[in-house]
């Protein structure tokens, strides 16, 4: 009796398991794509082109980040750029939790999941943004607003290595690489929302770990050969 009613039941088991499936994927894929356009409002270049209709990108080292944009116009506009990249990031992460509260529950051990998946999507809009010829900026400021909304401890590896090294080096892009070198290392070490080490959870933060190195790596070059710029505050006139 229970091999038959099993048997009954089956295509309507397999029904039901298909269609959660393919709800979870649309959630995610919803969320990837929804992430990714909010990282192509990239700050630096929506002000630079559209209000002081000078690119960013023409100017200093070419990158549409918070430091160019910084070094080459100053001014309180440069807190115009840095609200930009913090908002579409916490919009990011917030979109990821909702893709997974609407797939699979409002769980920890679930909506960690969301978080990274978002954060990487968010970030390869803001690196590779289709609405600026795909030419964007490198990340950091974005990457580390990710960090503080996926674990504060996670952000206080990848934030307090960078302050350190950025103010006593006067060289941002080195605490940049610290930054995206010890992003996978505290997500391995704290990995929040769940008991054990998650593989998943682990290769999405080497990629956006890795992603935020590759982006350096014209700053890596210079400051093996000794030839990166270091950052200094701009003077009032």
């Amino acid at each position: 009796m229970y091999d038959k009613l099993t048997e009954l039941f089956r295509p309507i088991y397999t029904f039901i398991m298909a269609v959660g499936i393919a709800q979870s994927l649309a959630c995610f894929a919803a969320a990837a794509a929804a992430a990714y356009f909010l990282g192509c409002f990239n700050g630096a270049v929506i002000v630079s082109k559209y209000i002081l209709r000078d690119d960013v990108r023409t100017h200093g080292s070419g990158n549409a980040g918070l430091t160019n944009f910084y070094r080459t116009f100053g001014g309180p506009l440069t807190l115009v750029v840095i609200l930009c990249d913090v908002i579409k990031a916490v919009l990011a992460i917030w979109i990821g939790v909702l893709a997974v509260y609407f797939s699979m529950g409002f769980l920890p051990q679930y909506v960690i999941y969301g978080k990274y998946w978002a954060g990487l999507w968010c970030l390869l809009g803001h690196m590779f943004p289709c609405m600026f010829h795909f030419k964007g900026g490198k990340g950091i400021l974005s990457g580390g607003t990710i960090a503080i909304m996926i674990d504060w401890r996670v952000a206080l590896v990848v934030w307090g290595g960078f302050i350190v090294l950025a103010v006593l080096t006067k060289y941002v892009s080195l605490g940049s690489c610290w930054a995206g070198a010890t992003f996978p290392i505290a997500t391995f070490m704290f990995h929040p929302g769940t008991p054990t080490v998650d593989p998943v959870i682990v290769a999405l933060s080497v990629v956006i770990g890795g992603l935020i190195l590759y982006m350096h790596r014209g700053n890596i070059r210079r400051l093996v050969t000794g030839t990166e710029n270091k950052f200094h505050l701009k003077k009032k006139t």
